[in-house]
């Protein structure tokens, strides 16, 4: 059974690198991935003017603004988080509601540079912890309510897939868009 071209489309849109595959870095690769985000995301949006950062990055999707606004609410989440686990014994964690955080003032029109200072500073330390970790320390996790519980391992993959995936929003956009 094939998939529409539309759907297809659509799918590459949401999803630039494809979806999370829980695990597929190795520890290494994924702490690689964090500590290279800040960078990445930077030069991703260096030199875009207002109104280009004010546009959706696909229709219905947040605006760049809002998706670095986001990526920085999320890593500094998961950064709490990961703290968490490694001085809890398996606590369960408050989710936040992204999209209504994308959608407040800061978000919506705070300039970038200033989430990218905070995500460059919030990487320095996250990245040093997960490199201190122990093997012990990996397999310690928390509850997140929605989705069960999550090793510090699955969640250095995922966090390292997250950065990717939303440079790739904006990188992908520039290319499309031909900026």
């Amino acid at each position: 059974m094939s998939v529409s071209p539309a759907l297809d489309a659509s799918f590459s849109l949401r999803y630039p690198i494809g979806d999370f595959v829980p695990l597929q870095s190795s520890r290494a690769e994924s702490i690689g991935h964090i500590a290279a985000l800040p960078v990445a995301l930077s030069d991703a949006a260096a030199g875009l003017s207002d109104a280009q950062l004010d546009t959706p990055y696909r229709e219905g999707g947040w605006t760049v603004r809002q998706l670095v606004h986001h990526v920085a609410d999320s890593h500094i989440n998961a950064y709490v988080r990961t703290r968490l686990a490694l001085t809890e014994d398996w606590p369960t964690i408050k989710p936040y509601a992204e999209a209504e955080w994308a959608n407040l003032e800061d978000a919506r029109t705070l300039p970038v540079e200033v989430s990218l200072s905070l995500l460059e500073s919030l990487h320095r330390r996250w990245v040093l912890l997960l490199e201190s970790l122990s093997e012990s320390d990996w397999a310690k996790g928390y509850v997140h309510p929605e989705s069960g519980r999550q090793s510090l391992e699955r969640v250095a993959a995922l966090y390292g897939w997250h950065g990717r995936h939303h440079t790739a929003h904006v990188t992908n956009l520039r290319q499309r868009m031909g900026w």
